[in-house]
């Protein structure tokens, strides 16, 4: 009777080896090779499952944002939603060894985007996370009252959505410049400074 193969474990199997490899030696370090030997297979084996590097890097990054929404359903969002938004907006910037990881692997996959379509695509549903989650930041902030009236919600958004694109690049090119306590105040104070009106209120000439 032939084997059955469920290929379902297998990745998941496959998962846990190249995150071990990605944990350890850096994202850069996970080729078909290394997760080959981590998970014990043969890399013909493996390649059954991953032709290509950038096949390799998307799963890891799926795996990531997996890993990203696991985190948000078990985290505790109860307090003052200003608290709560940065706590929020925190879990996307790599900000311990485990998000410096996953961050690795992004930016191994976005370096890939203008040659490769599936880069392309795993990387812009990774924005589209990170974009959902500043809009989500900011109306609850606005609703809260901690944004001045004066400023357009889907414009802060994508500030906010920019911002946390260059805290992230820059924490991870240059942590000894922006540790992660430089990150999390830089974070605090555009997040305190939304309150602040752009015009000054107009002058009564009555």
């Amino acid at each position: 009777m032939p084997k059955i193969v469920d290929h379902e474990a297998r990745r998941a199997e496959l998962a846990e080896a190249m995150w071990r490899v990605v944990y350890r030696d850096g994202a850069a370090a996970a080729t078909v090779r290394s997760i080959a030997t981590e998970a014990g297979w043969s890399p013909g084996a493996l390649r059954h499952y991953f032709t290509t590097q950038t096949e390799l890097l998307a799963f890891a990054l799926e795996h990531v944002m997996a890993k990203a929404t696991e985190r948000f359903h078990a985290g505790d969002w109860n307090g003052p939603v200003r608290d709560t938004v940065q706590r929020l907006l925190e879990e996307l910037l790599p900000l311990d060894q485990q998000r410096v990881r996953e961050m690795e692997v992004w930016l191994l996959l976005a370096a890939r985007v203008p040659a490769d379509p599936l880069a392309r695509t795993r990387v812009a549903e990774a924005d589209d996370g990170v974009r959902r989650a500043t809009e989500l930041a900011v109306t609850a902030l606005a609703d809260a009252g901690l944004v001045a009236p004066d400023r357009d919600v889907p414009t802060e958004a994508t500030r906010l959505h920019a911002l946390l694109d260059g805290l992230a690049l820059h924490a991870l090119l240059h942590p000894d410049l922006m540790p992660p306590d430089r990150v999390r105040a830089a974070l605090a104070h555009h997040l305190d400074d939304l309150r602040r009106a752009t015009r000054p209120p107009a002058a009564d000439t009555s």
